[in-house]
């Protein structure tokens, strides 16, 4: 099998698996969830080869297939792999068959319509990262809403309806102005040349006036950074995360959030560099914002679920410092800073639904004494945990402490000259380290250690499918910690490129 049809095949086997589990009979939820994870292990597995074979250092795409979709317009179905999305195409088929082993218990009404909801979203992420044509990301990026919507809406908790129009009313808001800024660039791109077309290569390279750059980079940041969320845009988060079931958690903090940073990483500061440029210390200010803020909320809360959701506001911040730092150390921590963070949240949100199964409670006052009667539950609490906090050897010390040293590394020529704005951020971002372990380790200690408290009475410790879940995930995390070089070497080359991409237009400033 060739490398382009393996794509193509790994896109779509949800699409196929979806299309099986219409045969199945309802009530009959164990085949429906056997086909799922059979499908979506399946899938982890093509992810798995082509992220072996793709090749380190080369440029450009690899695994490419381009067809026309509507020609007339200029639109092709146009997919690949490249060092921007590989890791996160294979964090999400990775994610895939945890979310359906994960939800065996918890998922009892509409199981069939639930996996298939599944196996939609898993088609729409995919298919966002993957795409290499404007039309066809917009129409990935805005068809994920539907099953995300129904996930909330459907097993939700009491508040659910208004989680999802919230939700839904952020999301469809920037993506009305991301809309009219691709229809601006492909009449940009039509005005040129006579020639129609939404391919990022071609959109690349169409030097556009700095002003305009600025106008249309403001609608695509808007609709990305509710995505990411970056404050003040984060509200709508934390009433997604507590009223989402624990498969939904997963997904929107593993793979969803992902979305609004691939989005700057990919198009938003590549497509308009010189704003981006211009932009830079606005944003850098708001991830650290973001970083520090993100971080006090989480302190203070007393839900479980709001304390981890929070912590994604803080942590999602470090992954757009290393963004905007255009160099190599930045860049790549940050790529591998969105992997870590798929993982460690969305382990922290499996056994925060393991528990609340368990208890059927989020409510930090009602637990205490676990480490004693769950002892299982709890190591594996406390290796998360400190993945959280960016213990070495884990995911998340790699990813953040590229990306403050990325950070270090952009200021510190401009402190030479006097200007040290850059490096107080820098500073400060340091400060969302020593307030992670304050939340996380608050956490920890109220709900494992001190006395057992009555909901928590008569308990069962983690059964072997929960420990088979949750081990392959601290596997994971131990391995990008320990290993790092193994991803580096895959994401460098593109690194490279988006940062040169930014710098010309930082150089043709200079000459200008």
């Amino acid at each position: 099998m060739s490398e382009a049809l393996a794509l193509n095949l790994l896109l779509f086997l949800p699409v196929i698996g979806g299309v099986l589990l219409l045969a199945l009979p309802e009530r009959r939820a164990d085949l429906v969830r056997g086909l799922a994870m059979v499908v979506l292990l399946a899938q982890l597995a093509l992810a798995a080869w082509l992220y072996l074979r793709f090749q380190a250092g080369v440029p450009g795409l690899q695994f490419e297939t381009r067809l026309p979709w509507i020609p007339a317009w200029g639109v092709h179905y146009h997919i690949a792999l490249d060092g921007l999305n590989l890791l996160l195409v294979l964090l999400t088929a990775f994610l895939g068959p945890i979310v359906v082993a994960g939800a065996f218990t918890s998922i009892t009404k509409d199981v069939k319509l639930f996996h298939g909801m599944v196996m939609f979203i898993q088609f729409t992420m995919l298919g966002t990262f993957l795409a290499q044509d404007l039309f066809l990301f917009y129409v990935f990026w805005e068809a994920m809403l539907i099953p995300m919507f129904l996930m909330i809406g459907i097993w939700g908790g009491e508040r659910r309806i208004y989680a999802t129009l919230k939700f839904f009313l952020y999301t469809a808001f920037g993506s009305i102005l991301m809309l009219a800024a691709i229809i601006y660039l492909a009449h940009t791109v039509l005005s040129a040349d006579g020639t129609p077309s939404f391919a990022f290569a071609d959109l690349y390279e169409l030097g556009l006036g700095v002003q305009v750059q600025t106008l249309l980079l403001a609608a695509f940041a808007l609709s990305f950074a509710i995505k990411v969320p970056m404050v003040p845009l984060h509200t709508w988060l934390p009433d997604a995360h507590v009223e989402a079931p624990t498969a939904g958690s997963v997904i929107l903090a593993g793979v969803l959030l992902k979305m609004g940073t691939y989005g700057f990483l990919k198009l938003g500061f590549p497509l308009f560099p010189d704003a981006a440029l211009l932009a830079t210390p606005l944003i850098m200010t708001l991830a650290v914002i973001s970083i520090i803020y993100g971080a006090g909320l989480a302190l203070v809360q007393d839900d479980i679920k709001k304390i981890i959701a929070y912590s994604s506001v803080s942590h999602l911040g470090y992954v757009m410092l290393g963004l905007v730092t255009y160099n190599l150390l930045g860049v790549q921590g940050a790529i591998i800073q969105m992997v870590s963070h798929g993982l460690v949240a969305g382990g922290l949100f499996l056994m925060v639904g393991m528990i609340y199964e368990r208890c059927h409670s989020r409510d930090l006052a009602d637990y205490g004494g676990l480490a004693k009667l769950l002892p299982a539950y709890s190591v594996f609490f406390m290796i998360l945990t400190l993945a959280a906090i960016g213990l070495p050897t884990t995911s998340g010390f790699t990813g953040e402490f590229l990306v403050l040293l990325g950070a270090f590394h952009s200021a510190w020529p401009q402190f030479e000259q006097g200007v040290s704005y850059p490096l107080v951020l820098a500073s400060l971002a340091v400060l969302g380290i020593v307030l992670g372990a304050l939340y996380m380790l608050r956490l920890a200690r109220r709900l494992l250690f001190g006395e057992a408290r009555a909901p928590v009475a008569g308990l069962r410790d983690l059964s072997l499918r929960e420990m088979g879940i949750l081990g392959v995930l601290v596997l994971a995390v131990f391995y990008i910690g320990l290993f790092p070089n193994d991803f580096l070497q895959k994401t460098e080359q593109a690194a490279m490129e988006y940062q040169e991409r930014i710098l010309a237009a930082r150089d043709g400033e200079v000459e200008r």
